[in-house]
């Protein structure tokens, strides 16, 4: 990070760079309010920038977010794929910022790029202090308009893009959903796409992806969203001083002008890949999202497909069809579509599951809709959209999209729409869009009058905004430093019980929400053994009924209290987490009690676990990620089979599902859980007392069996293996290696080995795999090394993964080992280590500023019995060290021959 500092202010004393040049000029270009809803503002430059600012004071993060309006809408033929493209080579770099990976891995910031139909975006979240706004600002300045866009670049990304495009061959619901799009649109570029064309991909000119970036990445096609903790003064005088100077082309940006005709008939499409899962799905034509129909086809999807009670769930997941229904309502720019997905088991016949599909479709157009549905999917978008204001990160991103289907301020008038949707309406749209001759049906196998639908065209939204004010402004929260200090003196640990811990950090939040966990420990690892699969599920039947509630009971009871939960175990641990508003805490915790005191424990709710559980393992059959990940941890942890701490392969998971019944569950249950050990955590907007209330009484569970924790102490192989798994027919390709050893996070080498990984690959892309693997030889697609120590048991891994195409996956292994063996030969230069160092307690501070994983922390600290002092240790360990420390740590755990090393694809393939 300094060095690039140092670069900048040379830069800027000695006017070498134009850019530059113009930064340091007199601002030409002024701003202008335009309009400002629920505490949301938008500006405008004269020279065309937009601009919205949201403050959030609650957060101690800053999120700058960059949206360029265009995406596959926008490309034309040969360009398949170029607006992604262009996605990538945006980080490659520019004369100001010529590693900006790097620039923002030295920050600590979370940052990514997306593209899809209409925008491309990119953003990043730093910590608010400092002068990483004015970085972010100026970093987006840059790359929109100085990128290199070089040949040399783009022969490294176009494989790594490449690459992307075949993992995504690998999913053939995926590619069936695709397929239909490019069935059901005969002109409109919505039928291609996004990640483009394979030809287009590989053989793109440099002189055309170049005219690409400058006729699109200008001053006036772009709309700069700033949301977070910062004074909305500054922003603009720096948003001002780095893109005032830019200047507005002369010539005008062409709109597209491309409508898709009605469709005239039903068009069908079949695929048949290698897999053990099929699918069927329909897609029809329907408005775009800023189309008054839309709110009331959102509301049809949810009415459709919800669990449990959509009509679709019911017909066909609880009539043992298919294992799973999904939908979705693509709101575009221009008129989209209207999706639903079956999954179907190799059991199923899937023409007769298509057949019912398309029936109980038709039967729901001819039939009046429920009111309590549509009322119950509503109030889960209200539930969805509040836990979304609660988050003005999230928020910033999700109001680029709206922006880019027209207007930013769609995003509140949508949710105004939606809380006026009537039965009637959702009928209405069921009757005029879904219908047989507007559809594109879709079967995955594997191994005639006309009724045009005329889709309406996208309103005037000046007429339709003219005089829309939004809703109220939602309350906000205060400042919370993230450091270890502030966390310690705003922590309070204690005891409910000699075996329940808790830890509460109250603070005011936005929306005045708040995190809680529920970690509970019972058993051992005897009264355990083969008891795998009950304490995987059992977990998951809580929420599915109890003796008072049904499970759509509880599930409406969830969405009223605007609340979220997710309950999941294994083999001796029960995690509860939760997130809501400070005023539904009483109620989920009740509701929390009920479910773990009076579980239900229902036979079909069951069944359906175990079909939707097994229609999985079927699918990882076949998946190179999933083989490769799974015979790993297999040879990591060889434990024998009756061992509780085994890993099955997927073939004995499903066996182990068959045998599985509603008394295995029972029994575990009634015999087995209890509260052997316990942590209750709470962060954010809550009272203390309330909570430790309810916990006192929801922790009141027995167990009939002694609790002792189940130890998972790691072994190093004596000596490595490299084996290779067959995937027919997959055009992606898994490179996984990895090594256990001995050792906790609080051993003195700890330190050490976390700053060696974070060198080696976990740092981002700025990380010497990535800029090897990925950046300088493009093999991958993604590229990264882990490493993690338990904070009780003698178990820690270093492991390095990467995907790749088949015929590159040597390359891949002799570049990982070839930077192993550099890294301990030849050791970290002192530039790299410092500023590694910086980037790696950058990274650590940012991430405590996420409630869910402060909670993460703070009850890893109460099993382990010891507290925020840890961490406070840590960093100074951390800055402390050395950099033959580190590589002595690496040196001394990971012997790259000793790694188990996993390639899954297929290798018989041609490319």
């Amino acid at each position: 990070m300094l060095r690039t500092f140092f670069m900048v202010v040379l830069s800027l004393l000695t006017s070498q760079l134009g850019l530059l040049s113009a930064f340091a000029q007199e601002t030409k270009s002024t701003i202008k309010e335009v309009t400002s809803i629920e505490n949301i503002t938008e500006y405008k430059m004269d020279n065309g920038l937009k601009i919205l600012l949201y403050p959030d004071p609650s957060t101690s993060k800053v999120t700058v977010n960059a949206t360029v309006f265009v995406g596959s809408r926008h490309e034309g033929y040969g360009e398949g794929g170029m607006a992604h493209l262009l996605e990538h080579m945006v980080f490659k770099g520019t004369k100001l910022h010529p590693d900006i990976p790097k620039a923002l891995k030295d920050r600590g910031a979370i940052m990514n790029g997306t593209t899809w139909v209409d925008r491309t975006n990119y953003f990043e979240t730093l910590s608010s202090e400092g002068d990483n706004l004015e970085f972010a600002i100026r970093l987006e300045a840059d790359r929109l308009f100085n990128s290199f866009i070089r040949r040399e670049d783009l022969l490294s990304e176009m494989t790594v893009v490449r690459n992307e495009f075949e993992r995504g061959e690998n999913d053939p619901v995926g590619i069936l959903s695709q397929r239909m799009l490019s069935a059901a649109y005969d002109w409109h570029n919505y039928g291609k796409s996004t990640i483009g064309n394979r030809a287009d991909i590989e053989r793109v000119p440099i002189d055309k992806l170049q005219g690409f970036y400058k006729k699109y990445y200008r001053i006036d096609n772009i709309m700069l969203v700033i949301a977070g903790n910062f004074k909305k003064e500054q922003a603009l005088a720096l948003i001002g001083k780095y893109f005032g100077p830019i200047q507005k082309p002369d010539t005008p940006l062409e709109s597209t002008y491309t409508e898709e005709p009605p469709q005239d008939g039903q068009r069908q499409v079949v695929l048949r890949r290698v897999g053990k899962v099929g699918a069927v799905g329909v897609v029809y034509h329907t408005p775009s999202s800023s189309h008054p129909d839309f709110p009331a086809l959102d509301i049809l999807e949810e009415v459709l497909t919800s669990q449990p009670s959509g009509i679709l769930y019911k017909t066909m997941v609880l009539g043992k069809v298919a294992t799973s229904v999904s939908g979705y309502a693509f709101g575009w720019h221009d008129p989209g579509v209207f999706e639903i997905m079956a999954s179907v088991d190799g059991t199923a016949d899937i023409d007769k599951t298509r057949s019912l599909l398309l029936e109980t479709i038709e039967k729901f157009r001819a039939s009046p809709v429920d009111k309590t549905e549509v009322e119950r999917a509503k109030t889960k978008f209200a539930r969805s959209r509040s836990l979304l204001m609660s988050d003005s990160n999230r928020i910033g991103i999700s109001l680029s999209d709206w922006a880019a289907k027209g207007d930013w301020r769609l995003f509140f008038l949508f949710r105004d729409l939606i809380t006026k949707v009537t039965p009637e309406d959702v009928q209405r749209v069921a009757q005029t869009y879904l219908t047989q001759n507007n559809s594109t049906v879709g079967t995955y196998y594997p191994t005639d009058k006309a009724e045009r639908i005329k889709i309406p065209a996208s309103p005037d939204l000046n007429a339709l905004l003219k005089d829309y004010k939004g809703g109220q402004v939602m309350a906000q929260g205060e400042f919370f430093d993230p450091s270890v200090e502030n966390i310690i003196q705003s922590t309070t640990t204690g005891t409910l019980s000699p075996n329940i811990k808790y830890a509460y950090l109250p603070k005011k939040t936005r929306n005045q929400v708040v995190t809680i966990s529920i970690d509970i420990h019972f058993g051992n690892d005897k009264d355990l053994a083969e008891k795998n699969s009950a304490s995987a599920i059992m977990p998951l039947l809580l929420t599915r009924g109890t003796q008072k509630k049904t499970r759509q009971e509880i599930e409406d009871t969830m969405a009223k209290l605007q609340a979220q939960w997710r309950i999941s175990g294994s083999s001796g641990e029960l995690q509860i987490s939760i997130l809501c508003r400070k005023d539904a805490v009483n109620g989920v915790l009740e509701l929390l009690h009920e479910v773990l005191h009076e579980p239900a424990f229902s036979s079909e709710e069951l069944e359906i676990i175990k079909r939707q559980s097994k229609d999985l393992l079927e699918k990882n059959k076949t998946e190179p990620g999933a083989l490769a990940n799974r015979l790993l941890q297999r040879k990591l942890s060889p434990y024998p089979n009756t061992d509780v701490r085994y890993t099955p392969t997927f073939e004995e998971s499903a066996e182990r599902l068959n045998k599985l019944t509603i008394e295995d569950i029972k029994d575990l249950y009634k015999n087995i859980f209890g509260v052997g050990e316990a942590e209750v955590v709470a962060v954010g907007d809550f009272d203390p007392q309330s909570v430790s209330g309810h916990a006192k009484k929801i922790l009141d569970l027995k167990s009939k069996v002694a609790f002792k924790k189940i130890e998972k102490t790691a072994k190093t192989a004596d000596k490595g293996e490299k084996l290779i798994i067959d995937t027919p027919d997959k055009e992606n390709a898994m490179f996984m290696s990895g090594i256990v050893f001995p050792l906790k996070d609080s051993d003195p080498d700890f330190v050490g080995l976390a700053m060696a990984d974070f060198i080696i690959g976990s740092g981002s892309l700025s990380s010497r795999l990535g800029n090897r693997v990925r950046q300088k030889e493009g093999l991958a697609y993604g590229v990264r090394s882990g490493f993690d120590a338990d904070a009780e048991d003698l178990s820690a891994r270093f492991m390095v993964m990467a995907s790749c195409n088949p015929s590159k996956i040597k390359n891949v292994d002799v570049a990982v080992f070839d930077e192993i063996k550099k890294f301990i030969d030849a050791g970290i230069d002192a530039t790299e280590f410092a500023e590694g160092q910086k980037a790696f307690l950058a990274q650590m501070k940012i991430e405590r500023t996420t409630d869910s994983r402060l909670a993460s922390i703070l009850a890893e600290n109460l099993s382990a019995n010891r507290s925020m002092e840890f961490y406070k240790s840590l960093e100074l360990k951390i800055k402390n060290l050395t950099s033959k420390e580190v590589v002595d740590a690496f040196k001394k755990h990971v012997t790259a021959d000793k790694m188990i090393t996993i390639w899954a694809g297929d290798f018989n393939k041609k490319n």
